[in-house]
């Protein structure tokens, strides 16, 4: 099983799918939601140092919160990793002045039959709400989508967000892999680019934690030359250069605490006199 996407890469590719989940509903996974307004990112707060991120965090239409978390297998002590996203998407955005609500919706792959949606202590309840791509015919669902667009018709945003779960809706790795390979070719037959960058960014996040490392390596290595993989290339570009600038941020930040003159700041990183007085004045208002 793959450890993950790189959390570079994976941060570029939200980037992107953030830009066409609008408007978009789970409802193509049986699960009753309102509409995504936004999708959200993912570098909380981390209660523990070997915390992982939470798979997608979205902010749905009636201003709800929703943490969606894909599983292959069921175990009870995931939901100890459910209350520490709960705790750091509360972190973030809970306000004890408006109205806050967050849901937990937990997607499991075709391997998942049935599972238990909640853990009572006298002190909480956890309660998740649950979709099992077992119910979903993957087969069925892909001939269906292949054939709108053999015929031309438009695909609809529950066919996209169908397309990229399919590889979960097949037990097995080596099911998920030829599933994820068949999308990956079909992908490249929609028209649309919008639709077609949707596909592919999402089959590869959503497929992250299932399909096996050198496998998915192939597979952005295949679309490196789409549309996809300019815009990816582009993204991967500006998020260098946002981590170089916060990177020199912080030496100029422990070199004013050192009292180091501003001058040689200047010259040892770049930044202008006003940037310097700027993180001056926020060092000293901490």
């Amino acid at each position: 099983m793959s450890e993950g996407i790189v959390y570079q890469n994976k941060d570029i590719l939200f980037k992107i799918l953030g830009q066409t989940y609008k408007e978009k509903s789970f409802a193509a996974y049986g699960i009753d939601l309102p509409p995504i307004r936004e999708l959200l990112p993912t570098d909380l707060p981390k209660i523990a140092a070997n915390e992982k991120s939470i798979d997608n965090l979205f902010l749905l239409e009636d201003g709800t919160y929703a943490i969606v978390d894909y599983e292959s297998v069921y175990k009870k002590v995931n939901k100890i990793k459910y209350l520490n996203y709960i705790a750091r998407v509360m972190e973030k955005y809970f306000k004890e002045d408006e109205t806050f609500n967050l849901r937990l919706i937990v997607i499991y792959t075709s391997d998942v039959q049935s599972a238990e949606s909640t853990l009572e202590t006298d002190c909480f309840t956890l309660r998740t709400e649950q979709a099992f791509l077992s119910h979903i015919d993957g087969e069925a669902a892909f001939n269906e989508i292949q054939g709108k667009l053999q015929t031309g018709i438009p695909l609809a945003n529950d066919d996209l967000m169908r397309l990229v779960i399919l590889p979960l809706t097949v037990p097995g790795a080596d099911g998920k892999q030829s599933m994820l390979e068949r999308i990956v070719e079909l992908a490249e037959q929609i028209p649309d680019e919008g639709q077609r960058i949707f596909t592919l960014s999402g089959v590869i996040v959503a497929s992250d934690k299932f399909i096996d490392r050198n496998y998915m390596d192939q597979i952005r290595r295949r679309i490196n030359m789409t549309q996809l993989g300019q815009l990816y290339e582009k993204e991967k570009i500006e998020y260098g250069n946002q981590k170089a600038r916060e990177k020199v941020i912080e030496i100029a930040k422990s070199l004013l605490e050192d009292g180091t003159e501003i001058v040689k700041i200047m010259k040892a990183t770049g930044l202008t006199e006003e940037e310097l007085l700027n993180l001056q004045n926020e060092l000293l208002t901490v």
